[in-house]
């Protein structure tokens, strides 16, 4: 099947996100290869160490654990330092190998899955752990990729995704030429919770946090925190967020104002049985 009979096959909305991260890809590298040189975790656009969130269970050797949106697989190469074995899906072909190519250059070796993490190829109960990191928590159907991530986990096992926070969607403008989030509201609470930016074909999807709250019990997940995540006096580099040198990653906030309310929320559920 050539690329463009695969591309009719998919949603709209995977096959649009498709199109962009191979297309983002190349931006992208730098990020990725920053974050497999460090040995520890640290989280979102601010580059918060996980010794100060604490979003991975403590006690990672020998667990399985799936990256659901893996881009560039930093997450899991983390996963895979503290001795879990990752698995990494990714709907984007140029993603997956450029986090081919890390593998290569760390030696690190864990699989790497083209797919979507709406329908993901494992049976029932095959991990410990799922994780997403601005991945399918942000650009699939949380409807679909939510219940899934629940199928996928052993009883007991830790869903844990880092997405933005509502606040920040309801004060940042339409376009890049907006600016960085402000403080005035820009759009409706009830929103379209599936967005897509004017100049962009890509499709995010933002929940409120009842919403979420729904989702996730419905889903037979036990909510067991809501980090809300609030930029460090000064800048940490180490994840995939900002890089040296940027004063505002990704154009998104300001450290100031990040200092006053959320970019960014982590949540971190257990499936019930």
């Amino acid at each position: 099947m050539d690329d463009r009979s695969l591309a009719e096959t998919l949603a709209e909305h995977v096959a649009a996100n498709r199109e962009a991260w191979d297309r983002w890809a190349p931006d992208f590298e730098p990020r990725g290869r920053r974050a497999w040189a460090e040995p520890v975790a640290s989280w979102g656009i601010w580059n918060v160490p996980e010794s100060e969130l604490g979003l991975l269970p403590d006690d990672l050797a020998g667990r399985d654990a799936i990256e659901l949106g893996c881009g560039t697989a930093y997450v899991s190469a983390w996963l895979a330092r503290l001795g879990a074995r990752p698995v990494g899906i990714d709907n984007s072909p140029n993603q997956l190998a450029t986090a081919r190519m890390l593998q290569a250059e760390h030696g690190l070796e864990f699989p790497l899955l083209l797919g979507n993490a709406e329908a993901v190829p494992y049976p029932d109960a095959s991990f410990d752990l799922a994780i997403s990191e601005y991945g399918a928590c942000l650009w699939a159907d949380p409807y679909a990729w939510t219940p899934e991530a629940a199928r996928l986990l052993r009883p007991g096992g830790r869903l844990v995704f880092l997405t933005n926070h509502p606040i920040f969607m309801l004060v940042t403008g339409e376009l890049e030429d907006d600016g960085p989030a402000g403080d005035r509201l820009l759009r409706s609470y009830f929103h379209d919770r599936r967005y897509t930016w004017p100049d962009e074909t890509s499709v995010e999807f933002h929940l409120s946090h009842g919403e979420w709250i729904g989702l996730l019990r419905q889903s037979g997940l036990e909510i067991e925190r809501l980090v809300e995540i609030r930029a460090p006096e000064r800048p940490t580099y180490g994840g995939g967020g900002g890089l040296p040198g940027e004063e505002v990653p990704f154009g998104l906030a300001t450290r100031e104002w990040a200092r006053h309310w959320p970019t960014e929320e982590a949540w971190i559920a257990r499936k019930r049985g």
